[in-house]
């Protein structure tokens, strides 16, 4: 079984530290929360384990299939089998759906195998309408250029299908619920419900206790000022909306004096 082990880890962006030391172990088959007010370093983490250049490592190691992957690029850690879904995904004109994600398959199975052909066309064809049907996505979509004119709750039911397809290990969902109206959010949790199980891992990063109305966790963490300061199960999530995060700040600054 496959777990991402975060270490310590050490984030400055711009010469300013972001994340302050951030322990976590994600594992398969479990879903955690990380939530947090602005600012405190949620996206930097997850931009952080993708490998994105404008944030610094300055310390730390994450652990993933025995190797720390902050050595290698983005690209490799995606074909090692972690996955990111963009808050705000970008529009890619003039590349459909189908496309992309044939493209992405490949590129997947020639890292593991560089003699590997590619997924044939029929083959393809097959397992995307799999995947849809799966995901209760209508087979049009697949036609459609990535992103261009879809509403906030289209781009993310296509960071969905997405990981339908490419089949992760880990899989780290940046604010999924931003931006989505209440029959959205449902939409796009089922299908982050219906690929939930044994063989994915997922840290959902919210700011809001909504969205773990529908994807419910094992774990949630509370992130402030850059480090994790409380964890516990799913009920630690209703306490933080009825609550706030005052609470919390007293306790850590009581701790930290």
């Amino acid at each position: 079984m496959s777990e991402i082990d975060i270490r310590n880890l050490h984030v400055s962006v711009d010469g300013k530290e972001i994340l302050k030391g951030v322990n976590l172990v994600v594992k398969q088959g479990e879903v955690h929360a990380l939530m947090g007010p602005n600012g405190t370093g949620k996206s930097t983490l997850a931009y952080t384990l993708m490998g994105h250049p404008f944030y610094e490592v300055t310390e730390g190691e994450v652990w993933f299939k025995n190797q720390n992957i902050l050595e290698l690029e983005p690209d490799e850690r995606s074909h090692l089998g972690l996955f990111l879904a963009f808050q705000y995904p970008v529009a890619i004109p003039g590349v459909t759906v189908a496309n992309f994600l044939r493209t992405a398959i490949n590129a997947k199975r020639r890292y593991s195998a560089p003699e590997d052909k590619g997924i044939t066309i029929p083959e393809f064809r097959r397992t995307l309408k799999e995947k849809m049907d799966l995901l209760k996505m209508d087979h049009s979509f697949a036609g459609r250029y990535l992103n261009e004119g879809f509403s906030g709750g289209e781009k993310k039911r296509a960071e969905v299908l997405q990981l339908a397809a490419l089949n992760p290990e880990i899989a780290v969902m940046d604010e999924t619920d931003s931006g989505l109206d209440i029959d959205a959010l449902r939409i796009v949790s089922e299908g982050v419900n219906t690929l939930r199980g044994p063989s994915l891992g997922v840290l959902v990063i919210t700011h809001y206790q909504r969205i773990l109305n529908y994807i419910k966790p094992d774990f949630v963490h509370i992130m402030l000022d850059g480090r994790i300061v409380e964890t516990g199960g799913a009920d630690l999530a209703l306490h933080l909306e009825e609550h706030g995060y005052d609470w919390l700040r007293e306790k850590t600054d009581t701790v930290l004096a």
